[in-house]
């Protein structure tokens, strides 16, 4: 098993105050939200029940975090040992996704000290694909951190209990395929509940399928951000052998869910609404683009060993995998009757105060805890 180590360096650096003073900010209108209720930091209303809160912090966020799922399918169900280097780090990123996710929607839940019914048996409603997103969400945080628990394990050189730990694993590593399978389909099957409240350009019967095939090919896509990101802040020589492997699984994924994406709307006879030039129009158009892109990119085996190519088509498919799914929940959707939603200033601070704890999270593990492979530093940048 390869050898992994904490980068080490100091904690309180300038961009961990800034990213700590954003969080402190975010976490001062959580505070207004709980005294004073959702009503005084939100735009939300009857019309659009769920904002930014829900469309980024819970169904873009997720499928950021699906790294540690992606690599899952690919070291333990395609036997694909090659990149378990990349597994841990991939995991961490998933368990501050998931977690901090869980968190959104106990803000915003209107009556958060109710949220505990959903694991109470006579209120569980079996026929809810709210339930089921929820009821998975949930267990797949719990299954996140056992994941990761060998890593902390490691740490405090807790051997006989790793080793223990090691014998069920397995079962928790099946969980962490299952469970994300589930409700990444599952968060598109719930906006079929909207109806004909949602476009036609994003209403349709391969959502559950475009979602789940979007968060496996963002899961690779953040994979590959994230190693080039770690290796250009802490200094350490670039994955490239590995991660240019691992990229092209990418195209043959970008290149089911195009199809898939664009048959679909071309055989319901749609295609000339999405040229129509609206906004719903021209960010269907932005959109698929954006999926395009890094498939033409990647598509050529060369572009997937230099590195800022990679990097932008990785960037580029994440922005396109949040963008869809911003466009079902949100712009696509219209509640009719004059409603309209854009997020307060105190909805858009708490987001970016979340954003600020993972990033702090996620420097504060990997300085003290054995999560990168052991690499010598280098000096120069990407």
């Amino acid at each position: 098993m390869e050898s992994n180590k904490p980068v080490g360096g100091k904690l309180f650096t300038r961009t961990f105050i800034a990213l700590f003073a954003i969080a402190l900010i975010g976490m001062f209108f959580v505070a207004k939200r709980y005294v004073y209720g959702i009503g005084a930091v939100t735009n939300l209303n009857d019309g659009f029940p769920w904002g930014i809160w829900i469309a980024y912090d819970v169904v873009v966020g997720t499928a950021l975090a699906c790294g540690g799922y992606s690599m899952a399918l690919l070291v333990y169900v395609f036997n694909k040992w090659e990149y378990h280097p990349l597994v841990r780090s991939a995991l961490l990123t998933s368990m501050f996704g998931y977690t901090l996710a869980g968190v959104s929607v106990l803000i915003d839940i209107g009556r958060y000290w109710q949220a505990y019914n959903i694991i109470v048996p006579w209120y569980s409603n079996l026929h809810s694909v709210m339930f089921e997103v929820a009821l998975c969400v949930g267990l797949y945080i719990l299954v996140l951190w056992v994941e990761f628990a060998p890593a902390v394990l490691e740490k405090f050189k807790a051997d006989a209990l790793q080793t223990r730990l090691n014998k069920y694993l397995f079962a928790f590593i099946a969980l962490g395929v299952l469970l994300p399978t589930m409700h990444q389909s599952s968060l598109g099957t719930m906006m079929l509940m909207a109806g004909y409240k949602l476009s036609p350009l994003w209403r349709t019967g391969f959502l559950p399928l475009l979602f789940l095939i979007s968060a496996i090919t963002m899961g690779y896509a953040v994979v590959i951000v994230e190693s080039c990101l770690a290796s250009l802040v802490f200094k350490r020589p670039l994955e490239m052998p590995l991660l240019a492997r691992l990229s092209g699984v990418m195209p043959w994924l970008l290149a089911v869910y195009l199809v898939v994406r664009i048959e679909d709307v071309n055989l319901r006879g749609l295609l000339p609404q999405a040229f129509s030039g609206g906004m719903q129009s021209n960010l269907f158009l932005l959109e698929n683009g954006l999926f395009l892109l890094p498939l033409l990119i990647l598509i050529y085996p060369s572009n997937r060993r230099n590195p800022r190519l990679l990097f932008s088509a990785a960037c580029s498919l994440l922005t396109a995998g949040g963008l869809y799914r911003f466009n079902t929940y949100i712009i696509g959707f219209d509640p009719g009757t004059g409603w309209q939603y854009f997020p307060s200033v105190a909805e858009l601070l708490i987001t970016f105060g979340i954003i600020a704890i993972e990033l702090m999270g996620y420097a504060w593990f990997v300085k003290r805890l054995p999560v990168l492979p052991a690499m010598e530093p280098v000096q120069e940048k990407m």
